[in-house]
C-alpha cells in the first residue's frame, strides 16, 4: 500500500470515540509502519463519540480528496427516544424536561414523517463544532452560556420508520452533508407534540461506501502492520 501517494481507509468507528481519536490511532499505525515522526491523515465527515459507523479516513495526498468524499449522500440508522429532551439533544446530558407520549401512534409518526423530507431548514444544535464568534459552540453551549445559531438548509431525501413503541422510534435517515440528526430528533419531538433526544445512532453509508465495506479500527491497524509498503520515487521522511 503506497499512504503516501493515498491511500483511502473505510473505518467502523466504534462507540465512545472521537473521529480525532480514530484518526489519532490509525496515523500512529502508519507512522510506525513507514518509521517516520509525522504522516497526514484525515477523514471525510465528522462522527460524535455516541454515533457509531462509516468513517472514511484518507492518507497522504489523498487527503485533498476528503472535501469530495465527505459531500457524498449519508445513510443513517437512528433511535429516538420519544417523551423527554436533553440540552445537547442527545445522551450527552442529563435529561431537562419529560413530556406526554400517549397520543403518539405509528399513524400520527407515519403522518409527521413527510413534513421533515424534501429542502428544510434546520437549526444546529448548541453543543456542535460550529464556531460563533470565534468559539465553538459547544465550548459556549457546556459553560452556560446562551448560543443562538442560523438555520441551514439542507435535503432530507428519505426517512423510513423501521421500528415504532410508545418509547421510542428507530428511523433509516438519507441526507445531505452537514444534517444534524440530533436536531431532526428535536424538531420531530416538537412536531408529535412531545418532546424527543437521539439515544443512538449509527451511520451506515457515505455516497458508495456501506457499512458492509468498513474494518475496525483495530483490524485497519493490523492491515496497516502486514500490508507491503510502496514509496513514491523520491521517498521523504515526513508528508
Amino acid at each position: 500500500m503506497n499512504y503516501i501517494n493515498g491511500e483511502i481507509l473505510y473505518v467502523d468507528k466504534p462507540l465512545g470515540w472521537t473521529s480525532f481519536d480514530a484518526v489519532k490511532r490509525l496515523r500512529g499505525a502508519i507512522t510506525r509502519r513507514l518509521n517516520v515522526k509525522k504522516f497526514k491523515v484525515g477523514h471525510a465527515g465528522t462522527l460524535d463519540p455516541l454515533a457509531t459507523g462509516v468513517m472514511i479516513v484518507c492518507t497522504g495526498r489523498a487527503t485533498k480528496r476528503i472535501e469530495e468524499l465527505q459531500a457524498g449522500v449519508k445513510e443513517y440508522v437512528a433511535t429516538v427516544a420519544l417523551g423527554a429532551t436533553t440540552p445537547s439533544f442527545d445522551l450527552e446530558t442529563e435529561i431537562d424536561a419529560t413530556y406526554p407520549t400517549a397520543h403518539i401512534t405509528r399513524e400520527l409518526v407515519m403522518q409527521t414523517l413527510p413534513r421533515f423530507t424534501g429542502t428544510i431548514q434546520q437549526v444546529p444544535p448548541a453543543y456542535s463544532a460550529i464556531k460563533v464568534d470565534g468559539h465553538r459552540a459547544y465550548h459556549m453551549a457546556r459553560k452556560g452560556h446562551e448560543v443562538e445559531l442560523k438555520p441551514k438548509t439542507l435535503v432530507i431525501d428519505e426517512i423510513e420508520l423501521l421500528e415504532f413503541s410508545p418509547e421510542s422510534i428507530t428511523l433509516r435517515i438519507v441526507c445531505s452533508k452537514g444534517t444534524y440528526i440530533r436536531a431532526l430528533a428535536r424538531d420531530l419531538g416538537q412536531a408529535l407534540g412531545s418532546g424527543a433526544h437521539l439515544s443512538a445512532l449509527r451511520r451506515t453509508r457515505i455516497g458508495d461506501v456501506n457499512i458492509g465495506q468498513c474494518l475496525s479500527v483495530d483490524q485497519c491497524c493490523e492491515l496497516i502492520r502486514l500490508s507491503p509498503v510502496e514509496y513514491p520515487e523520491e521517498k521523504t521522511t515526513d508528508i
